[in-house]
């Protein structure tokens, strides 16, 4: 656990909050005595369930056209 004076982490938030997000503790002390802590939150990534978007691309219809063809048409179109 890392502690620092409330000067030095007002001058150096980015950076503590970094080491915080890497799992170190920061404590921020005032006048020799702690006042606040930062902490990471552990967060998971979520799974992609891959047998689902499989089902999902494969009930999707095939593209008739290219993706250059597709885009100058939404280009060209008029919109009035």
């Amino acid at each position: 656990m890392r502690n620092v004076n409330l000067a030095e982490a007002k001058a150096h938030l980015s950076k503590l909050v970094e080491r915080a997000a890497a799992g170190e503790t920061v404590r921020i002390m005032r006048r020799g005595k702690p006042v606040a802590q930062i902490t990471g939150i552990k967060t998971r990534a979520k799974r992609i369930d891959l047998s689902a978007l499989r089902a999902l691309t494969d009930a999707m219809p095939l593209q008739r056209e290219s993706a250059r063809e597709f885009v100058r048409r939404l280009r060209d179109q008029d919109h009035y």
